[in-house]
């Protein structure tokens, strides 16, 4: 039979669905996410919506079977009568939904499909259903279940499936387990595989352990996580002392030392980011050094109700140390060298300050380190020397194993440990946290399920190994004291194992924030996420190049592949392999035989192990292919990528296009937070790109011989595009994320054919294509910048400047601040600071130039090159070339006029000047009308009215063009930057000229 063409290659409700999966990211109770890190995982929702989008077909295509179109049309029928009685919709859901609903419940012959009508208006609930059942509310409702598995179901049998079976979804790249989830959910049958040992085993718990014993096996995880909790309190409580007014000490608050290299000084110097302890609005503590200069001694004292001008600074900055004794800065070369010695320095750090809590009393109090504490710590330390020397393990009690090698670019620059001597992972923590944490690791092997079901113990131990994951995660020596929130933070709150000055050691007993219970805890609740009638899965450990299901045996191919060089999967889950191995290991010898997780099979970009572009492509076009190989070739793939390069998403296209796959649809759905740092000021996605593709079946398809004609291609190129970007832009997908959207639709176009041709025979490479859809999209999009405007007429560097900013849309933070990471200390993981203006990734940067006729290097007063990195300069850096000397940056900057040069965008402080820019005029107007708008910005920002209107009247305001690029760049400039306030200051000047 011909199969249909599927929901999601006609349509998708994209922006309800986006809104479901930005709001999944701030879900942390009953997720499945609580039950341990995974990096970049896909959403839920987003999962859930595509999924059923591609496993259902349109009813509208000509070729959907009838069968379907049947029992669709009574499983909608029960679900609206459900919905419209049971009220099951949520009161959030648009009042265009819920009378949706009510109007099938009313009059179900609108759903008739023997009749046109009654097919499209199945459709348009078939999606509605979709976008509501993305909701996470939903997710667990049985009405929405119950009717997604029927669906999935109908639609399976009617496309050939064997009555009673479901359809086969493999995900190759598991990884955190949302998109084989989401189709056990959906009602599918699911295979899940990974090279990774970490997800391996969060799938088998997720697929396979939690679907077989549900309730059990939380009953068990509470039950023996109660026990580990007081075994371990009999050995350990003495190394967690109480105070003797009964408070508990949650945490130890710590600072690596180092030895002050100042002429005659030699004091011991606490690295510490920050003196402040709690920093809120209805209470405030901090730290104030007590200094004795003779001795050459720092102590503290505590201020409660602390005010910002009785705390000093920190006394760190970008890893160069600042001794408080006698002011001698020791740079970060020479702090390096002090800590390789020292093996990071966790285990000689400073004891500053002990939080405690009080069970009688709400709150936080923070008293200074006692003898006792600093003894307690001794006596750990001995104990756990002890605990080594007389160990007999098959593995060595605490990881020796060597921490990741960081270096280079891409994935290496995450990991810095190892400038400081952090060689082995044992050197992350202090002597007190392994002793914990290896006290749990035993009692976890004692653990035993009463019934003797060995499967079951399996099950167990491994969440209980999970939770021990979670509290190395929170209990090592590069967890920060949040002292807005009270709390302590954990390692990996971003993709890095970054260097931390002062860090926080929680109490694993303390009943507050980031102990055992806690971690117990979120192993429970992800367990409970799911509902009693999901199927068990198939999870198994493999290469995505290699893959061991049999050929044409899966129906839907769904993958979030590694984004090219983003995440250093591997490297980063070396910290949880290790303590894995440890408790769970002899449970899992097949995965757990090496020492450290597999990096020579890994598909990553990264140089500091030798793998390139072309290591990539040839890699990840062997697991294409092996999709491509196992997929039925009635079925359909869907591909995740997001990246914000274009060399990483022509190496992903190219891997696919080899290895025999046609894209016929690419949705973006909006899986990421805006505020996340490396989104600010750059072109970082919010979107990632699906891609639905089906496999290539015969070269004669299309064309002649499969054979496209270049000049056909880009004839047809622009239309699609430009039938596409006003859609975007309608579903809010804006920037950089709708360049990268395009590609899908551009793809269609090109991946039809087997291959392209030019009139000489010459065969098109997909890098020549490439680079006339960035031509493309970037002319598209300056028509709708510009909308009547003929952008022809434009200069090159206001076609670039808007297309530059247009890219950047959604992401940008204001372009004159400066912005540091707080969390990261370390100078070899990013610049000192970032820059003001607006940046790209060069290659980026360029394909838009280009595409727009221009050239980076002819344009070096608007835009700075730097490696990979190319900025778009703030209007007030351009002040020289502008207006010569008169005009210096040092007076734009104002800083000593900073509340009156605020002041200068209310409309009474219009026509004052500013003391520092009373020389400001325009001698020589700028040849193009970007330039002249720049200099009536800066006389405006100045307060040089007259000087602004002469020049509007008598120059720039003469060329209609000049205010049809201040309207672009007002509304192209992000709210809240000086940019957007001086050209709105500009524009209020044109009734006037």
């Amino acid at each position: 039979m011909t199969q249909p063409k599927r929901l999601i290659e006609v349509d998708l409700p994209i922006k309800r669905i986006s809104d479901h999966s930005r709001r999944e990211k701030s879900i942390r109770h009953g997720h499945i996410s609580t039950l341990h890190i995974w990096w970049a995982r896909r959403p839920l929702a987003a999962c859930r919506a595509v999924l059923c989008a591609a496993l259902w077909p349109a009813p509208t295509d000509e070729n959907c079977p009838e069968m379907f179109l049947k029992e669709a049309e009574r499983i909608m029928g029960v679900f609206a009568k459900t919905a419209a009685s049971d009220k099951v919709i949520h009161e959030k859901a648009s009042q265009d939904i819920w009378k949706k609903w009510v109007q099938v419940y009313d009059k179900p012959e609108q759903i008739d499909t023997t009749q046109a009508k009654g097919r499209e208006y199945l459709q348009v609930l078939l999606y509605d259903f979709i976008s509501e059942f993305a909701n996470w509310d939903n997710s667990t409702n049985p009405h929405y279940l119950q009717t997604a598995r029927d669906l999935t179901l109908a639609a399976h049998e009617s496309m050939g499936g064997a009555k009673g079976t479901r359809p086969m979804v493999v995900d190759p790249f598991a990884g955190g387990g949302s998109i084989p989830l989401e189709a056990l959910r959906v009602g599918a049958d699911v295979f899940a595989s990974d090279l990774n040992p970490i997800p391996v085993l969060l799938n088998k718990v997720t697929l396979e352990y939690i679907p077989k014993y549900g309730a059990k096996l939380a009953e068990e995880v509470r039950k023996w996580g109660d026990w580990i909790k007081q075994e371990a309190e009999k050995e350990l409580t003495q190394f967690y002392l109480k105070d003797k007014d009964g408070a508990t000490p949650i945490a130890y608050l710590w600072a690596r030392t180092i030895q002050c290299e100042g002429p005659a000084c030699g004091a011991t110097v606490p690295l510490m980011r920050s003196l402040w302890l709690a920093k809120k609005s209805s209470r405030s503590v901090a730290l104030q050094f007590d200094i004795d200069k003779k001795k050459k001694t720092i102590g503290f004292k505590i201020l409660t109700d602390a005010k910002a001008k009785d705390v000093g600074e920190g006394t760190v900055q970008r890893g160069n140390a600042t001794c408080p004794v006698c002011g001698y800065t020791t740079a970060v070369a020479s702090v390096r060298k002090q800590f390789k010695l020292r093996k990071g320095g966790a285990d000689d750090a400073m004891l500053f300050c002990v939080v405690t809590t009080h069970s009688q009393e709400q709150g936080r109090f923070y008293r200074l380190p006692t003898d006792k504490d600093l003894q307690v710590v001794k006596n750990a330390k001995e104990e756990l020397e002890h605990r080594i020397t007389s160990y007999k393990g098959k593995f060595s009690l605490v990881p020796t194993e060597l921490t990741p090698r960081g270096g280079g670019s891409g994935a290496g620059r995450a990991f810095s440990q190892r400038h400081y001597g952090m060689e082995e992972f044992r050197d992350l923590f202090t002597s007190r946290q392994l002793l914990a944490l290896t006290s749990l690791v035993r009692l976890v092997e004692e653990a035993k399920v009463s019934n003797e079901d060995l499967d079951l113990e399996k099950a167990l131990k491994t969440c209980l190994a999970f939770a021990i994951d979670k509290l190395a995660d929170s209990n090592n020596s590069l967890c920060s004291w949040r002292n807005t929130s009270i709390d302590i933070g954990h390692m990996y709150s971003r993709q890095a194992i970054p260097m931390l000055w002062d860090f926080a050691e929680g109490n694993v007993f303390s009943g507050a924030t980031r102990d055992w219970r806690n971690a117990v805890e979120g192993t429970l609740k992800a367990i409970n996420s799911l509902d009693n009638e999901i199927k068990i899965g198939q999870v198994q450990q493999s290469s995505a190049g290699n893959h061991p299901l049999a050929d044409s045996s899966v129906d839907c191919f769904f993958t979030d592949p590694p984004y090219y060089d983003a995440v250093p999967y591997a490297d980063l889950s070396d910290f949880f392999y290790v303590w894995l191995k440890r408790s769970v290991g002899n449970y899992y010898p097949e995965i757990f035989k090496e020492e450290l997780t597999n990096k020579v099979d890994e598909c990553i970009v990264d140089e500091v192990k030798g793998k390139d572009n072309s290591y990539f492509v040839d890699t990840m076009q062997k697991a294409m292919s092996e999709g491509r190989r196992i997929l039925a070739d009635t079925g359909i793939g869907i591909v995740v990528f997001a990246h914000k390069s274009t060399a990483g998403w022509e190496a992903q296209l190219q891997s696919m296009l080899n290895a025999g796959w046609v894209f016929t649809a690419s949705w973006p759905i909006d899986t990421e937070m805006g505020s996340r740092l490396r989104a600010m000021n750059s072109a970082a996605l919010s979107t990632s790109i699906h891609l639905v593709c089906r496999p290539r079946t015969s070269s004669k398809e299309v064309g002649d011989n499969g054979v496209g004609d270049w000049r056909d291609v880009l004839q047809e190129l622009p239309k699609r595009i430009r039938d596409w970007m006003p859609r975007m832009a309608r579903e809010g997908i804006v920037g950089a994320d709708a360049i990268f959207a395009c590609l899908g639709p551009a793809l269609e176009v090109f991946s039809k054919y087997e291959r392209v041709e030019k009139p000489n025979g010459d065969v098109v490479t997909l890098r020549e294509y490439l680079e006339k859809v960035w031509e493309t999209v970037s002319r598209e999009a300056l028509h709708l910048v510009f909308q009547d405007l003929d952008t022809e007429g434009l200069e090159a560097d206001a076609r670039v400047t808007a297309i530059w900013l247009w890219t950047l849309a959604g992401n940008a933070n204001d372009s004159n601040e400066e912005s540091t990471d707080e969390e990261d200390e370390d100078t070899s993981s990013k610049p000192s600071k970032v820059k003001g203006g607006f940046s790209l990734d060069s290659d980026t940067a360029n394909r838009i130039a280009q595409g727009l006729g221009a050239e980076l290097k002819t344009l070096p007063s608007l835009i700075e090159v730097k490696g990979e990195t190319s900025r778009l300069l703030p209007v007030k850096e351009r002040s020289n070339y502008l207006f010569g000397k008169l005009a210096s940056q040092e007076a734009l900057s104002n800083k000593k006029k900073k509340t009156k040069d605020q002041n200068l965008f209310s409309p009474a402080e219009l026509g004052k000047d500013t003391e520092e820019w009373s020389e400001l005029s325009v001698e020589n107007p700028g040849q193009t009308n970007l330039d002249r708008l720049h200099q009536a910005m800066l006389l405006f920002a100045a307060g040089r009215t007259q000087a602004l209107k002469r020049f509007l009247i008598d120059e720039a305001g003469k060329d209609e063009r000049f205010w049809k690029l201040a309207q672009a760049l007002n509304s192209l400039y992000p709210k809240g930057t000086e940019e957007r306030r001086w050209v709105e200051g500009v524009q209020t000047y044109r009734r006037g000229v």
